[in-house]
């Protein structure tokens, strides 16, 4: 009975930690699945001879038992081993896909049929999760990011409108994977800068403004940055400090296409100083009760 390096099949040192065996068998699995090589007979046997060593490799027990027979002192490929674990049944007639040496020493199986049934345990396809920085404005517009997962570029692309906290999917560039090679999925999760000129409620911009202490009194024009330039927008005479004007579909995007809008606060900008004329027509104003 000819022994199997599983080791070698997987292409891993014995020193092997359980991610580099799942990589490597995820690697080989599918490189000679037998969807990907229809017809050949020989990597549909290097499929089977792959996911046999796995199912070995991959269980803590069957590998702590697998090395106690690799020690028994017979060199990888050279006949049966001696000692160390022994035979657990005879020789099994039908071995179904599994090799004699599996067989004799793990137990029979189902085999490694595409039927769907007798695979080794698959590994779960895990999730991973990204942070993403946005701005506001790439809020606005969308954004594309290219990150690195397990060594592979990835291009996500984050749709406008997106919130905070929002987890983007990517379908099947995670870890894990299955022996057809599926991997889990990628969330992007998205975390938004915060802005000095704007705060976010929902889908609709918070922002200030200011005008000088005349504009407010006797009305006028005032300027409002809005994310993409600046609005003109009348001042009437006599406008409070604090007062809301709301800029409508100048805010964020909606789920239904439209916008938010942007709710701008009127805030008074006083005299950094007074000369003696305006000081004069201040005390005028206050002796007339104003």
């Amino acid at each position: 009975m000819e022994f199997k390096d599983y080791y070698a099949i997987l292409g891993v040192p014995r020193t092997a930690s359980e991610k580099e065996i799942k990589a490597a068998y995820r690697r080989l699995a599918r490189r000679y699945h037998p969807d990907v090589n229809k017809g050949q007979a020989q990597a549909e046997a290097r499929f089977k001879e792959v996911g046999e060593a796995y199912e070995v490799l991959s269980d803590p027990q069957k590998r702590r038992q697998y090395d106690e027979i690799a020690a028994g002192g017979i060199p990888f490929g050279h006949g049966r081993p001696r000692g160390g674990g022994g035979p657990r049944t005879g020789r099994v007639e039908d071995l179904g896909d599994f090799s004699e040496f599996f067989s004799t020493f793990f137990g029979g199986g189902q085999g490694f049929g595409r039927s769907g049934g007798g695979f080794p345990p698959e590994p779960p396809a895990t999730e991973v999760e990204r942070p993403v920085d946005l701005t506001l404005h790439e809020v606005l517009h969308g954004a594309t990011r290219e990150l690195h997962v397990d060594g592979r570029r990835v291009e996500v692309r984050i749709p406008a409108g997106v919130r905070e906290g929002a987890r983007v999917r990517v379908a099947g560039v995670g870890g894990g994977g299955g022996r057809q090679g599926r991997a889990g999925d990628v969330f992007f999760k998205v975390t938004i800068a915060r802005d000095p000129r704007f705060e976010r409620r929902d889908d609709d911009l918070v922002t200030t403004f200011e005008v000088p202490l005349t504009t407010a009194v006797l009305g006028g024009e005032a300027r409002v940055a809005t994310l993409e330039s600046e609005l003109s927008i009348r001042i009437p005479e006599l406008t409070p400090a604090g007062r809301t004007f709301r800029l409508r579909g100048h805010g964020l995007p909606k789920a239904d296409g439209g916008r938010g809008d942007l709710l701008a606060s009127l805030a008074v900008r006083l005299p950094g100083g007074l000369d003696a004329r305006q000081r004069e027509l201040f005390e005028s104003l206050r002796r007339a009760g104003l």
